[in-house]
C-alpha cells in the first residue's frame, strides 16, 4: 500500500510538472502572438485552486491530474465579443497558429535539455560498460565479446556507461547487424559485429541486453545474509543477519545464485537450512513461502552481502556549467531520435506492441526514480518529457501534430481545411489514439 501511494504521488508530481511545462509553451507563445487566453488549467474537472492575473487569464489546478489545457478565445468554440475578435485564435495568421500549437512540444524538448543539464551539473556515480560472464551460444559470444571487455562505442556513438549502451542497443532493434568497439582489460581495442538477423526480442521476458547475452559486470555476491525482511518466511525460519548459508535441504551450496535457485524450487515446502553463525554451525527448519507474482517459485525474503564495485569500474558523470550545455543537448537529441525510431518500428513490426507502456508503468517508473533521488527523477522527467513532445507531434488530428498538419496544408494551399474533412480526421485520430491507449493499459495490467 505504501508503494502504491508513493508511486501515485510521484506520478502526479511528474505529470503535473510535464503538463505545466507543455501548456506553458502554448500559453507563452499565444500571449506573444496577441491571442487572449481565458484559462490555463493543470488537470481536469473541479477546480481545487484558481486565481486570475491582470489580463484576465484564470489559472487553475483541477481535481483530475491527467492532463491540462490552455483555453484561448476562438469563434469555432464559443461566442466571441466584437471587441475581442482581433484576439481570437482562429483570426490569427496561419504562421502564428503554427507557432502557438508547436510551442507545447518544443518546450517539452527544452525542458528535457534543462533536466539533463541539471543532472549533469549535480553529477551521479555510474558504472562503466564492462561486461561480466558471457553466456554460451549467445549473440554476444558469437560476436567475440569477452568477459572484462569494456564497450566504448556502439554504431559509432561513444558509450561511457550502461545507460548509453542500452539506448544504442534499442536503436538497432530490427536491424540485421550492429557494429561496436570494445577495449580489453589489457587496454587493446577491437571492432566487433553483432549478427542480428535472427534476433527476436520479447520485452515481457528479457531486456534487450539480456536477450543478446550482454551481461554487465557485477561484484561477487557472498553467501552471507545482509538483510532479513520482517515477518518473511526467512524470518520465520530463524535466519539472521550475518548468517552464512552452508547447505539447503542437504545440498551444499557454492554461491548465492545456487541458493536462489534452490529456494525458488521449493515453494510452500518445509526445508532445512544449515548456517554458520558466530563461528558455530546450526541447522534451521521451516517453510519456504511463494512469490506474490509467481506462486510456482519459492521466496524467503533475504538479501546477501555484495562486494563493492572496483574503483576502476565506476566514475562520477559530471560536467561544468559550459560543458554540460553541449552534453545535455546531445543526450536530448539522442532521446528524440531513439524515440522517433521506436515509434517507426512499432508500425513496421520490428518492435512488438507489448513494448507500449501506459499510466501504471509510468507511475511505477516515477516512484522508482523518485526513491533513487533527484538525479534519477530528473532523468525520468527528461525521458517522459521527450516522449510527451514526440507523441503530441504525431499527425493525429486530436493531437498538436494533427492541428499542425491542417495548418501546414492551409499554408501551402492558401485556404483552410474544410470543417467536414477536419471532423472526419478528428474521429479517425480519436479511434487510433484510443486503440493505442487501450493496448498500453492492457500491457500495464498484464505486467502486474
Amino acid at each position: 500500500m505504501i508503494d502504491f501511494i508513493w508511486n501515485l504521488v510521484s506520478f502526479i508530481v511528474a505529470l503535473g510538472i510535464l503538463v505545466a511545462v507543455h501548456e506553458w509553451g502554448h500559453f507563452w507563445v499565444a500571449r506573444r502572438c496577441g491571442v487572449k487566453v481565458e484559462r490555463f488549467s493543470i488537470g481536469f474537472g473541479k477546480a481545487l485552486w484558481k486565481t486570475k492575473d491582470k489580463l484576465g487569464t484564470e489559472f487553475v489546478i483541477a481535481a483530475i491530474p491527467l492532463g491540462g489545457y490552455v483555453k484561448m478565445i476562438d469563434e469555432r468554440v464559443d461566442h466571441v465579443s466584437d471587441e475581442d475578435l482581433p484576439y481570437a485564435f482562429n483570426r490569427q495568421p496561419v504562421l502564428k497558429r503554427i507557432a502557438i500549437v508547436a510551442a507545447g512540444p518544443m518546450v517539452n524538448f527544452l525542458f528535457a535539455i534543462l533536466a539533463i543539464y541539471l543532472l549533469l551539473l549535480i553529477g551521479e556515480q555510474t558504472r562503466k560498460p564492462i561486461v561480466g560472464e558471457i553466456p554460451e551460444a549467445s549473440y554476444a559470444a558469437a560476436a567475440g565479446l569477452k568477459q572484462g571487455d569494456e564497450i566504448i562505442a556502439f554504431e559509432g556513438r561513444p558509450t561511457d556507461d550502461w545507460t548509453a549502451v542500452n539506448y544504442e542497443i534499442m536503436g538497432v532493434i530490427g536491424e540485421p547487424k550492429a557494429q561496436f568497439k570494445v577495449r580489453s582489460a589489457a587496454g587493446y581495442e577491437r571492432n566487433l559485429q553483432l549478427d542480428l538477423k535472427n534476433w527476436k526480442l520479447d520485452p515481457d521476458k528479457q531486456s534487450p541486453m539480456d536477450s543478446l547475452g550482454i551481461v554487465p559486470f557485477r561484484p561477487q555476491v557472498s553467501k552471507k545474509v545482509a538483510y532479513v525482511e520482517k515477518s518473511s518466511p526467512g524470518d520465520g525460519i530463524g535466519l539472521q543477519v550475518n548468517d552464512i548459508i552452508l547447505s539447503f535441504n542437504g545440498t551444499t551450496v557454492q554461491n548465492w545464485e545456487q541458493i536462489v535457485e534452490l529456494i525458488e524450487q521449493h515453494p510452500q515446502q518445509n526445508v532445512s537450512i544449515r548456517v554458520q553463525r558466530d563461528g558455530n554451525e546450526t541447522t534451521l527448519t521451516g517453510r519456504v513461502g511463494a512469490k506474490a507474482d509467481d506462486q510456482q517459485k519459492g521466496y524467503l525474503g533475504i538479501i546477501p552481502f555484495q562486494q563493492p564495485y572496483p574503483a576502476t569500474h565506476v566514475f562520477v558523470k559530471q560536467y561544468g556549467p559550459v560543458e554540460a550545455i553541449w552534453h545535455s543537448v546531445d543526450e536530448t537529441w539522442r532521446l528524440v531520435t531513439l524515440s522517433v525510431g521506436m515509434i517507426g518500428k512499432l508500425f513496421t513490426g520490428d518492435i512488438s506492441v507489448k513494448s507500449l507502456s501506459g499510466p501504471i508503468s509510468i507511475a511505477q517508473g516515477a516512484g522508482m526514480s523518485a526513491s533513487f533521488g533527484i538525479v534519477a527523477f530528473l532523468s525520468f522527467l527528461a525521458l517522459i518529457s521527450v516522449n510527451l513532445g514526440i507523441i503530441n507531434l504525431l499527425p493525429l488530428p486530436v493531437l498538436d501534430g494533427g492541428h499542425l498538419l491542417y495548418y501546414v496544408i492551409e499554408l501551402v494551399t492558401g485556404k483552410p481545411v474544410s470543417e467536414s474533412v477536419q471532423e472526419v480526421g478528428f474521429k479517425i485520430g480519436g479511434i487510433v489514439l484510443l486503440l493505442l491507449m487501450t493496448i498500453a493499459f492492457y500491457n500495464d495490467i498484464a505486467r502486474l
